[in-house]
C-alpha cells in the first residue's frame, strides 16, 4: 500500500485561500473539501477568552501596532476579521475556541496549536493551556491534538492532563539533533511538528523508529506536497488542502 494512503490531508486556518483564514467561513468552506482535518491557531483576549487567530499583530484589521490580548472579546467581536480578504466579504467577528469546537470537533480531526507570546505573562500562558484542555476535554484518540511551538507549554500541558497528544512545533532553524535531544527529554511527545524545508528521509525515520507522529507545515507547491506525501507523513498542512488532497488521490 502506497504510504501516501496515510496522510491525513488539514487545512491551515482552514481554507484561507478561499475565505479569510480563521473564520467560520474559512472552516466551512473547508469542509466542502474531502479533507481529514483543519489547523487553528489559539490566543486569548485581553479579558481571557480563547479565541482563534494566527499573527503577532492585527495589521490585517488596520492595527499594525496592536495584538489580540490588547482587546476585550466583546471588541474583537466587533471587529471585521474579514476585511484584509477582499472587499466583498462579509464581515466576520472573532471565533471562541468553543464555538469552534462545538462546530467542527465532531466533522474533522483538528489540529489545535497554542500561540504563546513573549509579552505574555507565565500565568496567562498556562491559563491559555489549561482553557483549551478543558474545553477539549478527555480524549481518547489523537483526532484532537495540542500543539506548539513553545516546549515549556507542552511540559505544563502534558502535567495538566496526562497522555494528552501533544505535538512539538520546530523552527526553521532546528536540527535532527534538536529533535533527538527534545524527545530525549520529554518522551510523552506525541511527534513533532516540521517545517517543509526541514523534512526528510533521515528526520522520519528518525521518528518512526521513536514511535513518534510526524506533521510537516505548510506544503503548498507540488514538489512540496508531493515530498510530504512521498515520505508517508501522517499530517500534511496545507494553504491549498484541494491540491494536496489531487495529488494524494494521484499516488493511490
Amino acid at each position: 500500500m502506497n504510504q501516501a494512503r496515510h496522510s491525513f490531508i488539514f487545512a491551515h486556518r482552514g481554507a484561507n485561500k478561499d475565505a479569510p483564514e480563521n473564520t467560520r467561513s474559512a472552516f466551512d468552506r473547508a469542509l466542502a473539501y474531502p479533507i481529514d482535518g483543519m489547523e487553528t491557531d489559539i490566543q486569548l483576549s485581553r479579558d481571557g477568552i480563547p479565541v482563534l487567530w494566527h499573527d503577532r499583530f492585527l495589521s490585517k484589521l488596520g492595527h499594525p501596532t496592536k495584538h489580540i490580548d490588547d482587546y476585550d472579546y466583546s471588541q474583537l467581536q466587533a471587529m471585521n476579521f474579514a476585511q484584509h480578504f477582499s472587499p466583498g466579504a462579509k464581515p466576520e467577528g472573532i471565533v471562541k475556541l468553543q464555538e469552534y469546537l462545538d462546530a467542527y470537533r465532531k466533522r474533522t480531526r483538528l489540529l489545535l496549536e497554542i500561540k504563546n507570546r513573549d509579552w505574555e505573562s507565565l500565568e496567562r500562558q498556562q491559563d491559555k493551556v489549561r482553557q483549551t484542555l478543558a474545553m477539549v476535554g478527555q480524549v481518547s484518540d489523537d483526532r484532537i491534538i495540542i500543539s506548539s511551538f513553545n516546549l515549556d507549554s507542552l511540559v505544563y500541558a502534558q502535567q495538566c492532563r496526562p497522555g494528552f497528544p501533544l505535538v512539538y512545533n520546530f523552527e526553521d532553524d532546528q536540527t535532527l539533533e534538536d529533535a533527538k535531544k527534545s524527545l530525549r527529554e520529554h518522551p510523552f511527545l506525541h511527534g513533532l511538528c516540521l517545517p517543509i524545508a526541514s523534512l526528510n528521509a533521515v528526520f522520519v525515520k528518525f521518528l518512526r523508529d521513536q514511535g513518534k507522529s510526524i506533521a510537516v507545515y505548510t506544503c503548498n507547491s507540488d514538489d512540496e506536497i508531493n515530498t510530504a506525501l512521498d515520505l508517508g507523513v501522517d499530517i500534511l498542512i496545507s494553504d491549498v488542502p484541494q491540491k494536496a488532497l489531487h495529488l494524494r488521490y494521484r499516488k493511490k
